[in-house]
Order: C-alpha cells, then sequence, then structure tokens
C-alpha cells in the first residue's frame, strides 16, 4: 500500500456538533479542533497483523480520520515495534520497545497515549486506558462461542466486561451490532454509536487479472464465494451448494479464504476431495480478489452472522452481482442491491445461483443496482460520523472525563 498525503478536509465543519468549536471557526481550524486537554491519538496494532476484517476497518478508518486535520493537527497512529512496513499512513509513531501484540496494546500503548483520547478502532483496547473510545464490530465471542478456543473466549468476556465500563464511548458498525452490544453487555442505548464501513478503498486497488489465466477462468463464467473458518460463514452450504450446481460443465466455483481443515484435507490439495469445477484459492491479494470480483458472474455470501458484511459492498463496488443471506446486518447493508436467499435452505441457496446464473439480464440489473449502492459507503464519511461521536461525547471537557471516571458503572 502507498502513503496516503490528506489535506484538510473543509465538509468535517458539516457534521460539527453546536458548542464544540468555536462559532466563528474557520473549516480549517474546525478541522484543527483536538478534543479535551491533548487531543487525539490511534491504536495502530492492527498494523502489526494481516490486514484483513477489523484491520482493513481499522486501516481505512484511521486514514480517513486524519485527513480531517491539518498535518500539525492530526491524530498519530502509535504502532509496535513489529509493525508491518508496507501499511503507512501520514503521521505514525513506533513506541514501546519490548512488548508486542496484547502485551504492547495493555502495557506499552496506555503509556504513549498520556492525555490524549485514544481511538481504539478493532475490537480491543488498553483495558484501564484514562479515555478511550472503543469500536466494537459485533460480539460473536457470545453470539457465536463455538468459534473459539476456551482461552480467546474467556479473554474477550473479560476484557469487554471491563471496556464496557471503562470506554468513553462505543463505535460499532450497524444497528445489527448495537443491539447484540446491548443485549449481550447490558450496555444503554445512549452509549453506543453506528458508524457504517465504507468500501471506496477498492476504488484505489489495481486488478490482477493474472489470477483469472492462472485458475482457467473466463470472463461471467464463474460463481464467486467467501468463506474461513468462522462457523458464521456457512462455508459447508456453500459447498454443498457448488457440488450440486457441478452438473453444469459450463460453471466454475471458486472459494477464497482460509482453508477450513473440518472441510479441505490437510494432507491433500483442496481440488482433490471438491469437484473439479470447485476451485479453492486460499489467501490471495486485494488486487487479485479485485479481478475475480470484476469478472464473476455473480458473488454467493449466505453467511449465518456478520457484524456488517464488507464483501458483498465490495462485490458491489466492482459491478458483481451479490446474493447475500438475510440474516444478521445483511439486509440492513445491503439493502435492496442484493438477491437474498435463505442461509439455512440448500435447496433455497442453489436455486437462487441457478437463477442468476441463467439470466444475464438478471445479473445486469443487479449490477447496477450493487454499484449504485456501493457508492454510498464512503470511508470520509464514516471519519466524519466517528469525529461527530468524539465531539458529542467529548465535547464537555475535561470535568465531565473526570465524573465519567469516577463513575462505578457505566451501565
Amino acid at each position: 500500500m502507498k502513503q496516503f498525503v490528506g489535506k484538510i478536509d473543509e465538509e468535517c465543519i458539516d457534521t460539527a456538533v453546536e458548542g464544540a468549536r468555536p462559532a466563528d471557526a474557520s473549516p480549517a481550524q474546525c478541522c484543527q479542533w483536538p478534543g479535551p486537554s491533548g487531543g487525539f491519538a490511534i491504536n495502530g496494532k492492527f498494523v502489526s497483523q494481516r490486514i484483513t476484517g477489523v484491520q482493513r476497518v481499522g486501516y481505512e478508518l484511521a486514514t480517513a480520520f486524519q485527513r480531517l486535520f491539518s498535518e500539525n493537527a492530526e491524530p498519530p497512529l502509535l504502532i509496535p515495534v513489529n509493525s508491518r512496513t508496507d501499511v503507512i499512513l501520514r503521521k505514525t509513531k513506533r513506541v514501546g520497545r519490548w512488548f508486542k501484540g496484547s502485551l504492547w496494546e495493555q502495557l506499552a500503548l496506555p503509556f504513549a497515549v498520556g492525555d490524549r483520547t485514544l481511538l481504539s478502532l478493532c475490537n480491543m483496547g488498553p483495558l484501564f486506558g484514562r479515555r478511550q473510545l472503543v469500536m466494537m464490530h459485533d460480539v460473536a465471542i457470545y453470539d457465536l462461542p463455538g468459534n473459539y478456543s476456551w482461552k480467546y473466549r474467556l479473554w474477550y468476556r473479560f476484557a469487554f466486561s471491563i471496556l464496557k465500563r471503562t470506554a468513553v464511548h462505543i463505535v460499532t458498525v450497524s444497528e445489527f451490532s448495537k443491539m447484540r452490544i446491548m443485549e449481550r453487555l447490558g450496555v444503554d442505548a445512549s452509549r453506543v454509536s453506528v458508524i457504517w464501513n465504507g468500501v471506496d478503498h477498492f476504488e484505489k486497488i489495481i486488478p490482477e487479472t493474472a489470477i483469472l489465466s492462472r485458475l482457467s477462468l473466463r470472463n461471467d463464467g464463474y460463481v464467486l464465494a467467501v468463506g474461513n473458518l468462522s462457523l458464521g460463514k456457512n462455508l459447508p452450504r456453500i459447498l454443498a451448494a457448488m457440488e450440486r450446481l457441478s452438473d453444469r460443465p459450463d460453471w466454475k466455483f471458486v472459494v477464497v479464504g482460509g482453508r477450513d481443515v473440518r472441510v479441505f484435507s490437510s494432507q491433500a490439495k483442496p481440488n482433490d476431495n471438491l469437484s473439479k469445477n470447485i476451485i479453492a484459492t486460499g489467501f490471495i491479494s486485494d488486487g487479485e480478489l479485485k479481478a475475480l470480483y470484476e469478472n464473476a458472474a455473480c458473488f454467493l455470501f449466505p453467511s449465518l452472522y456478520e457484524g456488517f458484511g464488507l464483501p458483498p459492498l465490495e462485490a458491489m463496488s466492482c459491478g458483481c452481482p451479490v446474493i447475500v443471506s438475510r440474516e444478521a446486518s445483511l439486509p440492513e447493508v445491503c439493502g435492496n442491491a442484493a438477491m437474498y436467499c435463505d442461509a439455512h435452505s440448500l435447496d433455497d441457496i442453489v436455486d437462487k445461483v441457478r437463477q442468476m446464473m441463467d439470466d444475464a439480464a438478471l445479473r445486469e440489473t443487479w449490477r447496477e443496482r450493487g454499484r449504485a449502492h456501493a457508492r454510498n459507503f464512503r470511508w470520509d464519511r464514516s471519519a466524519r460520523q466517528l469525529l461527530d461521536v468524539l465531539e458529542r461525547e467529548l465535547a464537555g471537557g475535561v470535568e465531565r472525563l473526570n465524573e465519567t471516571e469516577s463513575a462505578p458503572s457505566r451501565v
């Protein structure tokens, strides 16, 4: 990824909260508003991880948020010493010499933040951070416990029980996730705000079309799906549907993502256990994924659980017709721009794919709807909404924050 060089976003004044900034502030001064005390800093733990899922959201939102500020006022991204060198933001600072991962986040990061307000955008943050906004993407740790080891479940449940009290505010990515957070963590609705993800990062990606010839794929001749270890991705039904549809030798089926050992044999190539028309790619680059989106006849995403559901929007932005389930956040995010299927019915999944694959005019209709819908999801809009939330929650200044810190509970 290349370095982003931004400028002051004069539109950010549109989301100002009355009283949060001086009434006569210019747009430039408006975008330099630092909040109480020392301003903001961004938790950059995600820079030391593979940039997928919540890490992608963290990167794109942090980048867009920095662009709201002038060069001298932009909040720094605080990162571990073992961070990736190919992920660069406009203002980045390495902190903590000895720690990595969760130890870095819990022990080194709080000291580096100082009196600034910390933005933790990837589910987790310092448990006892003095001033912190946390973005919780979902509560799958409660809703899908079978996804995770007992150690992982124990850690996140403990951490969430602390963060729901110590965080100044919680942000999430959909109304669905907000309702689940309220129910599972017992948090009042006033303490949770919704900020949708953007998808315009895909506009900057250059498609790597060599993957099409490598996998022997032709334009408009294959079904694309994304699946990983998560039970919520419904990968067994995706593969079962593809097996049933393999009676059409002119169709191919591509599954992108990590290999689930319960589905793919660890001793053999995936294609050894599946019909020859089903291709499992494993992890691929963003450029390769974009090329697959742009040339697929349709994208199949019958997920059982999504806090947001970014892949369908990525597909839409690339002009790929989308089939999704009616579960969790997907109707909220996809609106009327996707064909819906029953995630629990193999017959219905198969039927919807056949409808899409057999009708070129239908595919074109969904392509146009998807492109128009995806244009509504922009990271700069998400960043302005984040700043709006921060202003609303922090406009009371240090006195209000001190009252928050002294309260025994925020639930």
